[in-house]
């Protein structure tokens, strides 16, 4: 049983998608239950240190959604924590939860319960904790109001789809999310409509992939935001969200044309994964490194101060010398400011796992470490080079959050790099900066309040 005023908390983890799934479970639960407050942390942590929670701070009950894309670790490290601290409340898990997380969780606390966005379980004071299911399969299709439930007054996570068009061997999460559904694009404009007259400075349109939206109902992501920058005036940025390579050409010329509007952030996330055909083919990625390396080219060359994001696996099974070469020559010939490097994990259920079952194939952890340890090195040289170029100019900048220092800010500029400021601004705050120095991961600057 639970008060008629009920605290609901909702801790997501992993991708800027899942972020959003979870302020979509906000949202269906607030409209479950008018008088309840949704908390978008637990009670009690702060700094990843933890007290005991005061009486008035116990949740009525606790939505983790999670993120094993990278393993089950950080996963099962949250919920040891929320259930450590409140053992009596109601635990949910939804997100990414492959079977093999299941069964490691319910031997933490076996009375967890998982749930899912078409189908969540509401706490209610007249039922028992497990009872009562409000759908949210629609969520998506009802227009956001103002003021609405997220975690920053001045970001906005808009989910375009869920699911993806791929089967890449080595991913979990398309067994969890399944196949492509892209949401009408009247209802997206109108959530972004809504979330820039709320105060958002920055929307994040987001999905497992981006680059897929529309292949399904007829449309395109560069269709999309050419629809809503035409119809939604303000003074926000757009944030593209990941999308894979090979569903990109079909329309590249058009969504490239769409970075002419400066109210789009300079940025683009294309993961490639490997710079070697035979890992991409192992992969099962249906693109090539020269895919990827054509429509990096195209970006760069376009948009010189722009941003280029990928991501890169190392110590796949089967992954040569020769082929890891490859991919460090893709890395410099590219150019990413930004780049998510992975040592290689077998995900349980998945056609990667059992190539890592065959000792033939399998990386040892020495060799996967030595390999990110140089693309490591080699990225952070060619970040900073792409940074420095931003030395000397002044930028308009939105201040995001505070700093990892004490007294400094972090903003993004009009590529989205960070750039640390000194001072503690507040976030939302709108200012020009002289940026006087460039680091791999940040540039430095000074605000001009």
């Amino acid at each position: 049983m639970i008060s008629e005023s009920p605290v609901f908390a909702v801790i997501s983890q992993g991708c800027a998608a899942n972020f959003g799934d979870g302020e979509r479970i906000a949202r269906a639960l607030s409209a479950g239950h008018p008088n309840c407050h949704v908390i978008f942390h637990l009670p009690g942590v702060q700094d990843a240190t933890k007290r005991a929670p005061a009486l008035q701070d116990m949740p009525d009950a606790i939505y983790l959604n999670v993120c094993t894309v990278k393993g089950n670790a950080g996963a099962l490290k949250l919920l040891r924590t929320a259930f450590e601290m409140f053992p009596d409340v109601p635990l949910f898990i939804t997100g990414c939860a492959p079977k093999d997380f299941r069964e490691e969780a319910l031997k933490i606390a076996p009375q967890v319960k998982f749930t899912s966005l078409a189908d969540i379980a509401i706490p209610r004071p007249q039922d028992n904790a497990a009872n009562v299911i409000l759908s949210a399969e629609h969520e998506e299709s009802r227009p956001t109001k103002s003021s609405t439930l997220r975690e920053s007054p001045y970001v906005g996570i808009v989910n375009i789809e869920e699911g993806c068009l791929d089967a890449c061997a080595f991913c979990s999460t398309h067994l969890v999310k399944g196949r492509l559904r892209s949401f009408a694009p009247e209802v997206i404009e109108q959530q972004v409509r809504d979330l820039v007259a709320d105060g958002c400075t920055e929307i994040q349109l987001t999905g497992q992939d981006c680059a897929c939206y529309g292949f399904d109902i007829g449309t395109d992501l560069a269709i999309l935001t050419q629809g809503i920058l035409a119809h939604v005036p303000g003074n926000y940025r757009i944030r593209l969200g990941m999308g894979n390579p090979r569903h990109l050409f079909g329309y590249a010329d058009s969504l490239l044309e769409c970075f002419q509007d400066n109210r789009l952030y300079k940025f683009i996330h294309i993961p490639v994964q490997s710079g070697s055909d035979n890992v991409l083919k192992a992969m099962n990625r249906r693109h090539t490194a020269s895919d990827f390396r054509h429509l990096a080219e195209e970006f760069n060359t376009r948009f010189p101060l722009a941003t280029l994001s990928t991501d890169l696996i190392v110590g796949y099974p089967g992954e040569t010398d020769s082929d890891f070469r490859k991919t460090l020559r893709l890395l410099e010939e590219t150019r990413p400011t930004v780049c998510n490097i992975t040592r290689f994990v077998a995900r349980p259920g998945t056609g990667a796992a059992r190539m890592e079952a065959d000792a033939n194939l399998r990386i040892p952890d020495s060799v996967k470490h030595e390999r990110s340890a140089i693309l490591a090195e080699a990225f952070q040289k060619i970040a900073r080079g792409n940074n420095i170029p931003w030395v000397g100019k002044t930028c308009d900048v939105v201040v995001e959050k505070p700093g990892h220092r004490a007294g400094t800010s972090i903003a993004r500029n009009e590529a989205y790099r960070p750039v640390a400021l000194v001072g503690d601004i507040p976030a939302g705050t709108r200012l020009t900066a002289r940026i006087t120095g460039a680091e791999p991961f940040a540039l430095i600057g000074e605000a001009n309040i």
